[in-house]
């Protein structure tokens, strides 16, 4: 056994003992469900970074910074953040106040639905279920790569590992399991990128030979790259992609169910809020980071196959022996945490919202979502090993689904009046099929849609205009209007000015953090960047304004807009 296969062995035999011990704690439906309502601030942002950072970071997205769009994917990232100040403050917390158990029996209880509860419900299954197959699909591959496993066996040493402290502790064991995994593949992550970077010479040295990198011109630019074998042809249609699907991240990071479900644990709306602003800062180093290795891999050798190894050949051959297998331990366990946490939530759905016997005794419905979700397991494996993997693409059709699906109802279910359960009904099948068929048409070159015209924002528009024009024709029955009162009702603790004055120094916090992150940038990119290619010399100006500055103030100044508008929105929250 090498030093790579004994750190992934070590860490699934960790993992599996903190499932056990959690799984003891399991007394009660809400332990398993919610995990007891009772988590701290420090375990809702480790969930809630685990739970969206998976082996797709690692390969995927890294694979993509390779493959020329680093700086595309960048803002992208700034632009996604956003959606966790849009959904701790606008949707998060308030289904919190509902204390449902899965976000879809929120939705069911709030439009007074069988129907909406069940839809909803299915389409985690669907979502969560596709992410599932993907997530273990990468962690199989990263054993294949390091050990000498084959892929099958492979995939259900993965199975075991994620299902063992899954079926038996729930939400509780995730949360833990999560945190820790957070833990260990950030500290990791951050550390193996500054040994690639050295194994390039230095950064400075880096942004300058990534100036004028032939094999993908425009590899950190503004530009990205269009030449053979690129994603897209144009800088406009490159653009276009970043900005729609990073505001379409953002609705995912605001208001997906392994998002928004991470409130419902939560010990109060302080800390859903704390979490949210405090997963900001933790992403824009984090992600950015791991993002801004991809192209300096590159350097060290552009021939990878395929581009979503390029991780993986960095910890083989980039970094110290420890380093690069501790590395991999983390990218197996950033995949393990998010598959742990798409198995609950299909699990739940099932056996919550769309098979639920409210007049079971809790014994009961924990045996049944226990069985359950062994049975969603079971055929999450047998589908991993018949679909072919792609870590990067089927991550991004199922993810973003639900900002189109799920986007224009969650948030008017918690701030319109006027919104009918018809309304919410059509308005999810509408959304879902207005994403789904033109997505799967364009994935079979059935048909080709310009970037303006992604099925991203085709489902957000039909779902929207359908939530108001039957929302128009129908009335708000009492029993909803009763709910959506009783939902702004604030709680108690939100009376702590104490607690109030210590919340409110995090947008403060995030608002000067995102000042320092554009300095930073400029720096150590925009500045060596400009005098790579000539933009300026060392006699002239420091900058001068081109697309590499305009990044630098963008992203951080994205930042601090989340951090504006979070302090806005507490102000008036806590006033």
């Amino acid at each position: 056994m090498n030093a790579y296969a004994l750190a992934i062995g070590i860490s699934l035999v960790v993992y599996i003992a903190i499932g056990n011990y959690a799984g003891r704690k399991v007394k009660h439906l809400a332990d398993y469900y919610v995990a007891g309502r009772n988590a701290p601030t420090f375990l809702i942002v480790g969930t809630l970074v685990a739970s969206v950072v998976s082996t797709n970071s690692f390969l995927g997205d890294v694979g993509f910074a390779y493959s020329g769009y680093a700086i595309p994917l960048v803002i992208n990232t700034a632009l996604g953040l956003m959606g966790y100040v849009l959904g701790a403050l606008f949707f998060g917390r308030y289904i919190r106040r509902a204390r449902a158990n899965t976000v879809p029996e929120f939705f069911g209880n709030r439009f007074v639905s069988r129907r909406v509860r069940v839809f909803t419900a299915l389409t985690v299954i669907l979502g969560a279920g596709g992410y599932l197959i993907a997530v273990t699909q990468g962690v199989a591959m990263v054993i294949t790569w390091v050990t000498d496993f084959t892929y099958v066996p492979a995939l259900i040493a993965v199975w075991l590992g994620y299902t063992a402290f899954t079926i038996y502790s729930g939400s509780r064991g995730v949360i833990l399991t999560d945190t820790l995994m957070f833990l260990l593949f950030a500290s990791v992550g951050v550390a193996a990128v500054f040994h690639i970077i050295d194994a390039a010479g230095g950064w400075f040295t880096a942004v300058e030979r990534l100036a004028n990198f032939e094999p993908r011109p425009g590899i950190i630019g503004t530009e990205g790259y269009t030449g053979p074998g690129g994603n897209w042809t144009s800088t406009g249609d490159i653009w276009t992609w970043a900005i729609m699907f990073g505001i379409g991240w953002g609705v995912v990071f605001a208001i997906s169910p392994w998002q928004s479900s991470r409130y419902l644990m939560a010990r109060n709306e302080h800390v859903v809020i704390r979490a949210g602003c405090i997963a900001i800062l933790v992403m824009s180093v984090l992600w950015t980071t791991i993002y801004m290795s991809g192209p300096v891999i590159a350097l060290l050798n552009p021939d990878v196959e395929p581009h979503n190894n390029a991780m993986i050949w960095a910890a083989n051959n980039a970094m110290p022996t420890a380093i690069g297998a501790t590395l991999l331990a983390g990218i197996v366990a950033a995949g393990l945490s998010s598959a742990s946490t798409f198995l609950t939530l299909i699990g739940f759905s099932i056996s919550n919202d769309v098979m639920a016997d409210t007049g079971a005794d809790d014994a009961r419905r924990l045996k049944m979502s226990r069985i359950t979700i062994l049975g969603v397991g079971i055929v999450v494996l047998v589908l991993a090993m018949l679909l072919p993997p792609d870590v990067f693409w089927i991550t991004w059709f199922v993810a973003v689904m639900f900002a189109a699906v799920w986007g224009p109802v969650a948030f008017l279910s918690v701030w319109s009046k006027r919104i009918t359960e018809a309304g919410a009904f059509w308005g999810l099948v509408a959304g879902f099929t207005g994403y789904a068929v033109p997505r799967v048409m364009t994935l079979f070159d059935v048909v080709s849609l310009p970037a303006l015209l992604d099925p991203l924002f085709i489902g957000f528009v039909v779902g929207l205009a359908t939530v108001l024009v039957v929302s128009a024709r129908t009335t708000p029955t009492e029993a909803e209007k009763q709910y959506l009162a009783e939902l702004h009702q604030p709680p108690p603790e939100l009376l702590d000015a104490a607690a109030a004055r210590r919340t409110l120094i995090l947008p403060r916090f995030i608002i000067a953090w995102g000042i320092f992150l554009s300095a930073v940038m400029i720096v150590i990119y925009t500045r060596p960047y400009q005098l790579a290619t000539g933009a300026v010399t060392e006699g002239g100006p420091y900058v001068v304004l081109n697309g590499e500055l305009i990044i630098a103030l963008a992203f951080g100044g994205l930042i601090s807009a989340g951090g504006v508008l979070a302090y806005w929105a507490m102000r008036k929250l806590y006033a």
